[in-house]
C-alpha cells in the first residue's frame, strides 16, 4: 500500500511545497490548516504519517501530539521555525518521533519520514529479533551482535540499547531514556546517561569517537541511526 502522510500546515505555500515533493515521492496526500481540521482528518482518513506545524492558528501543534497519542503510535513529524531546544524537547517527550527545522532540505526530510515509517512498521510486527544495518538484537535472549559477532552486554547496557532499537530513526530524549531504562526517579540524570551511551559506543562502534550508529541531538536525546 502507498503511504498516506496528513499535512498540518496553516501556511498556504508551505502545503503546496510539502505536497508537490510528497507527490514526488509517491506519497498520497492530505493536508489540514488548523488543530480542528488536522485532528479531524485524522479521525477520517487515519493516515500512516503526519507531518506536523507547531504554529497553527487556533492552538498549538503540542495539542496535536498529545490527542493523536491517547490512541495511536502512527508516526508524528514535527515541521517548524522554532529552533529552541525546549521546544525540541516538548514536541518528543509529547510522543512526537522527530523533530526538522524549517528552511530544511527536502532529502532530509524524506529520510527522516522514512526511518520513521520503517520504526513503525517494525513496532507493528513485534519482532523478537530487531535488526539494523550490522546490528541484530535477540530481545528473548537478551543477545547483541555486530556484523555475526556477540558483543557481551550489561544488563543495563542492553535495556538502554533495546530502547533505542524499537525506536531506532526517531530521537529519544534524555528524560525519556531515563524514565524507561532507569525508572522515574533518574530522569534528571543526564550525566549518568552519558555514561551509558559512552559505554555502548566503545563496544558497538567502529570509531566511537565518531559514532555513526549511536547519534547524539545536542541538548536533546540519542537516536539509533539506521543505515540509508
Amino acid at each position: 500500500m502507498i503511504p498516506a502522510v496528513l499535512v498540518i500546515e496553516d501556511e498556504l505555500p508551505m502545503r503546496r511545497v510539502l505536497r508537490s515533493a510528497l507527490d514526488g515521492q509517491g506519497y498520497r496526500v492530505w493536508e489540514a490548516g488548523s488543530v480542528e481540521e488536522g485532528l479531524s482528518a485524522f479521525a477520517s482518513r487515519s493516515p500512516q504519517a503526519v507531518l506536523l506545524d507547531l504554529g497553527l492558528p487556533d492552538g498549538e501543534g503540542f495539542q496535536v501530539v498529545e490527542r493523536i497519542r491517547e490512541t495511536s503510535e502512527v508516526p508524528i513529524v514535527v515541521i517548524s521555525a522554532r529552533g529552541e531546544e525546549r521546544d525540541q524537547v516538548r514536541a518528543l517527550d509529547g510522543g512526537a518521533n522527530d523533530y526538522v527545522t524549517k528552511p530544511f532540505r527536502e532529502a532530509e526530510l524524506f529520510a527522516r519520514l522514512r526511518a520513521a515509517l520503517r520504526s513503525a512498521a517494525r513496532a507493528t510486527r513485534h519482532a523478537e529479533t530487531l535488526t539494523i544495518g550490522p546490528l541484530r538484537i535477540q530481545c528473548f535472549e537478551r543477545r547483541v551482535f555486530v556484523d555475526e559477532v556477540e558483543i557481551a552486554m550489561t544488563p543495563t547496557e542492553f535495556s538502554l540499547l533495546q530502547v533505542l532499537a524499537r525506536d531506532a530513526g526517531r530521537v529519544i530524549t534524555h528524560r525519556q531514556l531515563l524514565r524507561q531504562v532507569w525508572g522515574p526517579s533518574y530522569i534528571d540524570d543526564v550525566q549518568y546517561l552519558r555514561v551509558f551511551m559512552k559505554q555502548l559506543r566503545q563496544k558497538l562502534e567502529r570509531d566511537p569517537t565518531r559514532p555513526q550508529l549511536l547519534v547524539t541531538t545536542p541538548g536533546v536525546g540519542y537516536r539509533l541511526r539506521p543505515p540509508e
